[in-house]
């Protein structure tokens, strides 16, 4: 070998490439029959990454040494990376067949296949290489990469730890050891592979944005923003970090800083379809920006129709807007994908807009299997002891409607056959109600800090026998506890009116009028019937004096029809039916809750078209409880809506001797109004179809006669009729818990029955 040669070859071990590959021209020009400057100038080619360059010089090389081992392992190496892996194979091949016994033949011949997609025939050119070298790194390595693709997860994990009992600081093997680990051993196996990695490599990218996704998904949101920040000091330019920390921070209620890392990762990158989805969500739920929340969610759909939820949170928002044009369709094509299987819209959301119970059922157990993919664990008894422990978990032990609600019952327990428990997901406020909620508990557990698993071990530290479920998949749910089988009997109760569609909840409270007998089919959860209406009610709430109208902002005459539901329950079909009322009824007013300006805009917009002057659509602003009950008895009929009802709206008007006007509707959210007339024996006010809805209001808004019947009526039966009869409802549901309970003690499977 000439002196430039040994030269070269010596700058090349020491790693000076460009040094090397100067000498590796001259002795190219020198000999440009010899097959060694080409392979050399080759190789140099393959490890800048100048691929394209490195090909032609290794194929004259083959041309001219075409049995140098090594030389076709290259060639093989450096097809592959450009993306040729049949051509590669047919190279290692050669070298395999040529020299058999060398391991790193098979292993690159293993990549090749695997590239080709003939996995089996990948992983028997893994097993030849540790056949003949057992502690092959990179053969250990890739064979459990491949074993992951192929779905053998424990096969996978195995060839892991195989290699890590060698090389225990491999960063790659630990990072992804981590992510089969995740499911196979749990959180706390994972959390210490990615611990291990950033031991051996603070900076190792992979690891941190797994490590923060999990934490994030543990409900460990700071931690997971501490890695996002690490990143972030790695890669300032990254939109998809950027997105990420603005979805961590807004976990944390840190909103106007989400807002500016959600503008950052636009900023960067303005088609990053999910920071146009935080953002718009962002900008709608936490500062009412109706236009521009509206924009960023069409554009995400424009840039990623198939995102999950998001055609279904476009469709929710503009029903928030009242923006109407367009709807039919739209719904359609949101009722196609749920059909399909795809998760294209929310439960909360397709309660509003959907009558059909099958499809309500399918979109909530498509959004079970989404959000909680892992098996739960199985149903346990519950043991025998003297009291029943009743666990009520819940974002809204506060202020809220379901707080009202329930109040009383809480308080109505009989302490000497149950303990109660409430278990809070939300927040503390210095409330009256919420000093009242305290007091009715025997205990108050907050979970808001803790992550599902935490929670889970809370309430069974607590030795709860039944969990009750008072969000659903309505506010700030937490699912994830009742999934991982916190108690032995998890109830679905009050807070969504519709199945969960999820294996993880046993039972759903109702009433046969809610959930006929013969539409059980569309509950994944067993049915439980109680007598009257399903929905709890406090018979404690004030019945304060009424101001004047002119202190609620009504005019002194005329006819006051009212509906204070939020407007996003509000179609085109019933607002036309209104403002026909209107129409047909001189000198009436519609009074609605106060919401967003768009909405309210377009109401008004909508009222004039057909003549409706907008002074008639009279907007109330939002007031404590007890003040709103006083102004509401001031309303002469109260005019519900369909697909989805009034449900504490409802109540509240007939506690305030408001005459309920209701259609029927086809699923639970549709059917609460006509539960509680019946169980106020009101049902001559429950309708089958809007014609008939159009016409009794008709009637009673011309006739003041048969109108004050009703309110004599409905103010004799407020303190007679099951419905505000607080004891009584506490008693039909405890009854209710002992058969739930007496069914788990005796290990028979959750099944539909009946409070009589």
């Amino acid at each position: 070998m000439s002196q430039l040669a040994q030269q070269a070859i010596a700058l090349h071990q020491q790693g000076r490439l460009a040094d090397a590959e100067t000498l590796y021209r001259q002795w190219l020009a020198q000999v440009p029959e010899d097959f060694a400057p080409h392979y050399y100038l080759g190789v140099i080619c393959m490890q800048q990454g100048r691929l394209t360059e490195a090909l032609p010089l290794l194929d004259t090389a083959l041309r001219l040494n075409p049995g140098e081992v090594s030389l076709l392992i290259n060639h093989g190496m450096t097809l592959r990376l450009l993306g040729c892996a049949g051509e590669a194979v047919a190279s290692l091949d050669r070298a395999v067949s040529l020299q058999p016994g060398l391991a790193e033949a098979h292993v690159q011949r293993g990549l090749a296949l695997g590239d080709s997609g003939r996995a089996e025939e990948a992983l028997a050119a893994y097993d030849n290489a540790l056949a003949l070298q057992p502690h092959q790194a990179q053969a250990l390595f890739h064979r459990a990469l491949l074993l992951t693709d192929m779905d053998r997860p424990d096969a996978a994990l195995a060839g892991y730890d195989a290699l890590l009992t060698q090389q225990p600081r491999h960063v790659e093997a630990l990072s992804n050891r981590a992510l089969l680990a995740w499911t196979r051993r749990g959180p706390d196996a994972a959390l210490a592979d990615w611990g291990w990695a950033l031991a051996a490599d603070p900076r190792h990218r992979p690891t941190l944005i797994n490590r923060a996704l999990a934490l994030g998904g543990m409900g460990r949101p700071a931690e997971a923003l501490a890695d996002y920040e690490r990143l972030l000091a790695l890669m300032p330019d990254d939109a998809e970090i950027w997105n990420r920390h603005g979805a961590t921070l807004r976990a944390l209620g840190r909103s106007r800083e989400a807002l500016a890392s959600f503008n950052t990762a636009l900023r960067l990158n303005p088609d990053l379809a999910l920071a146009r989805s935080n953002r718009g969500h962002l900008r709608w739920t936490e500062e009412r920006r109706y236009e521009e929340a509206k924009a960023d969610l069409e554009r995400a759909v424009a840039l990623e129709p198939q995102m999950p939820w998001l055609a279904g949170e476009l469709a929710y928002l503009k029903m928030q807007g009242a923006e109407w044009d367009g709807r039919a369709a739209e719904h359609a094509a949101l009722a196609a994908s749920i059909a399909a299987g795809k998760p294209a819209v929310r439960p909360f959301a397709w309660q509003a807009i959907s009558a059909d119970p099958a499809s309500l059922q399918q979109c909530a157990r498509i959004h079970a299997a989404a959000e909680f993919p892992v098996a739960a664990p199985p149903r346990r008894a519950a043991p025998r002891r003297e009291r029943i422990r009743i666990g009520y978990v819940s974002a809204d032990f506060r202020e809220q409607a379901t707080a009202y609600l329930m109040a009383g019952v809480y308080e109505a327990h009989d302490r000497s056959q149950f303990e109660i428990t409430a278990f809070d997901n939300g927040f503390d406020e210095d409330s009256p109600m919420r000093a009242r909620l305290r007091a009715a508990f025997g205990g108050f557990t907050d979970i808001a800090p803790l992550n599902d698993e935490h929670a889970a071990q809370a309430v069974q530290a607590a030795g709860i026998d039944i969990l009750v479920n008072l969000n659903g998949y309505f506010g700030r749910p937490r699912n994830g506890v009742f999934a991982l089988r916190a108690a032995p009997v998890q109830v679905n109760y009050l807070g969504f009116p519709a199945t969960l569609g999820a294996p993880w909840i046993d039972y759903i409270i109702a009433d046969r009028t809610v959930i006929p007998q013969d539409e059980r089919r569309f509950y994944d959860e067993a049915v439980v019937w109680l007598p009257h209406s399903y929905q709890a009610n406090d018979s404690r709430r004030a019945r304060p004096a009424p101001p004047t109208r002119e202190a609620a902002g009504l005019p002194t005459q005329g006819f006051v029809f009212c509906n204070f539901n939020q407007l996003y329950k509000l179609t085109p079909e019933i607002f036309a039916v209104w403002l026909r009322l209107l129409q047909n009824r001189d000198g009436s007013v519609l009074w609605l809750l106060r919401d967003n300006d768009i909405a309210m805009a377009s109401l008004r917009r909508r009222a004039e078209a057909q003549g409706i002057t907008a002074e008639r659509l009279i907007f109330a602003e939002p007031l404590e409880l007890d003040q709103h009950l006083a102004r509401l008895a001031l309303a002469d009929l109260f005019l519900d809506t369909i697909p989805y009802n009034a449900h504490t709206t409802a109540s509240d008007a007939l506690w305030a001797g408001v005459p309920l006007l209701t259609c029927r509707g086809a699923a639970f959210a549709g059917r609460v109004a006509a539960s509680l007339l019946k169980a106020m024996g009101l049902p001559e006010l429950i309708t089958e179809n809007l014609d008939a809805y159009e016409s009794l209001a008709l009637a009673l808004a011309q006739d003041a006669g048969r109108l004050t019947a009703l309110r004599t009526k409905l103010a004799t039966a407020r303190d007679t009729a099951p419905l505000f009869d607080t004891s009584r409802f506490t008693r039909d549901l405890e009854s209710a818990y002992r058969v739930m309970v007496e069914k788990s003690r005796a290990n028979a499977a959750p099944t539909s029955f009946a409070v009589e």
